[in-house]
């Protein structure tokens, strides 16, 4: 292998001139994860020249300029998740949505080519290879498919064991970081939410989970207000030898691997390890832990949340929480009506394979009110146009602070007994005057 050193130093120059390889009519994307925004900026700040350039961005962090009104004839945007700096304009659809399929980033977005990818890697090791820190996702896929790479080095990214690298000699173009102070926003889907105290209806819900997962069981855990909280308030408990299979280590899992309760002994898919695309954690420290620690892997999306791959985990349970359901079991974590509150992640493919998985569990997590105990989130039907993100035959156990409704394998009426059952008390007879209405004659 050539001296990679030369390349790197002959590759390296400022987010500037990076960005001059953007052309009218081009498409570019940024990767998964915290986006490369030195060079998104240098990108922007050429608004007024540029024409027609498609932009996508899966998980918006930073605020660039083009997510407010005014911007269209030089960026035309598309994103997989409404957060906290785009949801308006989602709202206000001046922006396209891109959602994966079974296999989640299975885009015709992708499939067309991008121009341009834009992410970020660390400095290179002795061998030339960057890694792709805390956030893998389907970064080495992209590298590949991509026209041309640019790369902004940021010398803090950890490195893991896992598919988690890129080599110099496949990046167009490095550019140095800047700092996260220097640019509003952030980039993560965890960890960046201000941390509320859990309330009653969380640890209900948590007790209740706790009591479905066995020792020895492997977890998903997706991401989500109504999930996130549950390591912590203590659904592991008592448990023992925990395997763990998930797109990202929600806030606990470091640590309950550290204490030698998730070993992944009984895992029969890489034993011994936690399985992951993306590290999040309660502290900096604890994402340091997993720098170069043989007990996590890090591995390109598409295998990790393969259906067929899923399904092949011996007693796979997953958790993942929904914003409402109705009363035949069809769940939304996406919207409510039109308005679109969020994306389904992983939710599908995982669920999918745990109802295939040898003693597998699926799990859908919410609480039984919303508004204040003003709304019901278990519904007689989910208000049109709402996204249902899972059918009806899918869903497994069902958990709210009230219990857990068993809909595997049950009838239109037990369902709807099972679902009234754990809904709020002040909604059971609303819902049940609507389940005789809808379902009996």
């Amino acid at each position: 292998m050539k001296d990679w050193r030369e390349e790197y130093q002959r590759k390296m120059g400022p987010a500037e001139e990076a960005a001059k390889l953007v052309k009218s009519g081009d498409r570019i994307g940024f990767t998964t994860g915290r986006e490369a925004h030195a060079v998104g900026l240098a990108i922007a700040a050429r608004v007024g020249e540029l024409k027609d350039v498609q932009v996508y961005v899966p998980t918006p962090g930073y605020d660039f300029g083009w997510y407010d009104p005014g911007w269209e004839d030089s960026f035309s945007i598309t994103v997989s998740f409404p957060l906290g700096v785009n949801q308006e304009m989602v709202e206000e659809r001046r922006c396209d949505i891109a959602f994966g399929s079974l296999f989640p980033f299975d885009l015709e977005f992708f499939k067309q080519g991008l121009d341009i990818l834009l992410t970020e890697v660390s400095s290179p090791d002795d061998q030339g290879f960057c890694s792709f820190g805390q956030s893998l996702w389907n970064k080495k896929t992209q590298v590949k498919e991509a026209k041309k790479v640019i790369a902004e080095v940021n010398p803090r990214l950890i490195r893991t064991y896992g598919d988690n690298y890129v080599h110099v000699s496949e990046i167009d173009h490095f550019v140095e970081h800047i700092s996260s102070g220097e640019v509003p926003g952030s980039g993560s889907l965890l960890g960046k939410k201000a941390k509320k105290e859990p309330d009653q209806a969380q640890k209900e819900i948590a007790g209740h989970v706790g009591s479905i997962i066995r020792d020895g069981d492997c977890l998903q855990i997706g991401v989500g207000r109504a999930t996130e909280p549950l390591v912590a308030l203590g659904i592991l408990d008592g448990r023992r030898d925990i395997g763990y299979h998930s797109e990202a280590t929600v806030p606990g899992i470091i640590r309950l691997v550290r204490e030698g309760v998730i070993t992944g002994k009984y895992k029969n898919v890489r034993p011994g390890k936690v399985v992951v695309t993306s590290v999040g954690g309660d502290t900096r420290e604890e994402v340091q832990w997993v720098h170069m620690n043989p007990l996590f892997e890090l591995v390109d999306v598409d295998w990790l949340e393969d259906i067929r791959v899923i399904a092949s985990i011996d007693s796979m349970v997953t958790i993942n929480q929904a914003l409402a359901i109705d009363l035949l079991g069809q769940p939304t974590a996406e919207s409510l009506g039109t308005r679109l509150l969020s994306g389904a992640g992983g939710q599908v493919p995982f669920q999918l394979g745990a109802l295939l998985s040898k003693g597998g569990r699926a799990i859908t997590v919410l609480p039984s009110t919303a508004e204040n105990g003003t709304v019901s989130r278990i519904m007689p039907a989910l208000p049109e146009g709402t996204t249902v993100t899972l059918h009806k035959n899918c869903i497994d156990l069902v958990v709210t602070e009230y219990g857990v409704a068993r809909l595997r394998g049950r009838s239109v009426r037990e369902k709807t007994e099972e679902l009234i059952n754990v809904a709020h008390p002040d909604f059971r007879h609303e819902l049940r005057k609507a389940a005789q209405r809808l379902f009996w004659p």
